[in-house]
């Protein structure tokens, strides 16, 4: 075997614990979407973060894929007909996810606002550079 064919099955290694890597991240999401029935608020919000940045890790590995090379080289149009069709759904998903809890969020706090009812720390919240870049929810 030629020593190209030799790194390149090497590299395909690092596949292979990619791929066990996220089916035990399966395995975990699993766990925690059945202790979501009874947990609190911050727990749900850590689970969903935590979701959030696998899901954000994962895309990124997705979208280097997409402009290396060497994977191009083994990717059927097939392949990327699936990657395109699962992208387009879940990024619908997302969207009207987005679409919903942004309204929801918008109508709590109207309400809220009306019945006198701010938020304790409202008041000390800096508004740094991070703040322009996340979604504005009261412009301080």
């Amino acid at each position: 075997m030629s020593s190209s064919a030799s790194r390149i099955l090497a590299s395909l290694n690092s596949l292979s614990e990619w791929v066990e890597m996220q089916k035990k991240a399966i395995e975990i999401f699993r766990d925690l979407e059945k202790q979501s029935v009874n947990a609190d608020r911050l727990t749900l919000v850590l689970m969903t973060r935590q979701a959030f940045q696998h899901m954000i890790k994962t895309l990124k590995a997705f979208d280097q894929w997409l402009t290396d090379p060497f994977i191009l080289n083994y990717i059927t149009k097939e392949m990327l007909v699936d990657v395109w069709e699962t992208t387009y759904k879940l990024l619908n998903e997302l969207l009207k996810l987005d679409i919903r809890h942004t309204q929801a969020v918008k109508e709590v706090a109207e309400k809220m606002i009306k019945e006198g009812k701010l938020p304790p720390l409202l008041g000390i919240r800096g508004g740094g550079e991070e703040e322009h870049e996340r979604r504005a929810f009261f412009p301080l």
